[in-house]
């Protein structure tokens, strides 16, 4: 067992290093790095982003749109690259250096799980070495091998080799890749429940709200004035709540957004009034990181009985979606018309910054 920082400290944690013990475990240890960065209501989204915006290693910018559609010689390529350009400007860096100051908590997330396997390959080792007895010296390929990877490599860089590495480096590069491309799925896990984690921590810093007044996927009875669900009901839990004396806030947190969530948005909503017990108005809020235009005017748009359904649609920051927009031509068709609306809601107040939010949450 060891106390360095950045490693868990049990077997069990080790293997959950995606899970939500350890992603809080590591948002304590980055908010509590000595020059960090004061959270505020100001600095908030530069937080988020430096925890979990990443580069997407198919273009190597920012990501803010599927990969598929944000290749070269695609529309949303040039907006990544106006994304990317902002966010390197807005976070003091340069455009070849921005990776290394994203994508903290995956990175922190990683390496634990790197060191995980590290172990584990070596309890294997261990294992098969006493199940291998009586094979030895008749070329049996070790656990873990890849020929058909390490050819690969060895074919790209061989003639910048002086000589060529030894079978275990190869074994070592070639379980290295193989664990980069497996661990990408993982990534699944920090922009979903990570996402309310961060958020979660982030409004208790920024706005000063005490621990106990701001909940993560909770079930809805568990949070002061609402009931249980109907009978029979699936018990739904709440992304991230927060519960002041002034006012209760349900947020529905989605770094982005799939189109099946969208249709089950009013149907939440609802379960959340019919179960309202208190008899005291609260806050729908939808936060996102989401940069299709279609979707974020839905989201500002959806009516529940005839009203506005969100009180506030919150993105991590506005001006980021203004940069990948850019200008936008008058007669540019149906794409340009819905992203033109976006701006439109930005300019009245209905599409807000993470920034705004937070300022009016620290008020109530």
């Amino acid at each position: 067992m060891t106390d360095e920082p950045g490693l868990l400290q049990d077997a069990d944690a080790i293997e959950r290093a995606f899970g939500g013990e350890n992603r809080n475990r590591l948002l304590d240890l980055y908010f509590q790095t000595p020059d960090r960065e004061e959270v505020s209501p100001a600095t908030a989204w530069r937080h988020v982003y430096r925890l979990l915006l990443w580069s997407d290693p198919t273009t190597g910018l920012a990501h803010c749109y599927e990969s598929d559609k944000s290749q070269p010689g695609k529309a949303w390529y040039s907006r990544s690259l106006a994304f990317h350009d902002w966010a390197c400007t807005e976070l003091g860096t340069a455009p070849a250096g921005l990776a290394q100051e994203i994508d903290w908590l995956f990175i922190k997330a990683c390496a634990d799980l790197a060191s995980a396997m590290l172990r584990r390959e070596a309890r294997l080792t261990q294992a098969a070495g006493k199940q291998r007895d009586g094979y030895d010296g008749r070329g049996f390929p070790e656990p873990g091998a890849d020929p058909e990877l390490a050819a690969i490599i060895r074919g790209a860089i061989a003639g910048y080799l002086v000589k060529d590495p030894p079978e275990e480096i190869w074994h070592e590069v070639t379980q290295k890749v193989r664990q980069y491309l497996a661990v990408q799925n993982k990534r699944k896990n920090l922009v979903g429940e990570g996402f309310e984690d961060v958020l979660a921590q982030t409004v208790r810093r920024a706005c000063k709200v005490p621990q106990d007044q701001v909940f993560t996927r909770s079930l809805l009875y568990e949070i002061p004035g609402f009931n249980r669900a109907k009978s029979g009901g699936k018990e739904n839990k709440v992304d991230v709540a927060i519960v002041r004396p002034s006012m209760r806030t349900i947020v529905t947190a989605k770094w982005s957004v799939r189109a099946d969530r969208e249709k089950q948005f009013p149907t939440e909503y609802e379960e959340y009034c019919n179960a309202e017990s208190a008899n005291q108005k609260f806050q729908y809020v939808f936060v996102t990181n989401e940069f299709d235009p279609a979707r974020l005017m839905r989201a500002c748009e959806v009516l529940f009985r005839n009203n506005l359904m969100f009180d506030h649609v919150v993105h991590i920051n506005t001006n980021g979606i203004r940069a990948a927009y850019g200008e936008l031509p008058a007669d540019g068709g149906r794409a340009t018309d819905s992203r033109r609306r976006v701006i439109e809601h930005i300019d009245s107040g209905r599409l807000i910054s993470l920034e705004r939010w937070l300022t009016t949450l620290s008020t109530q």
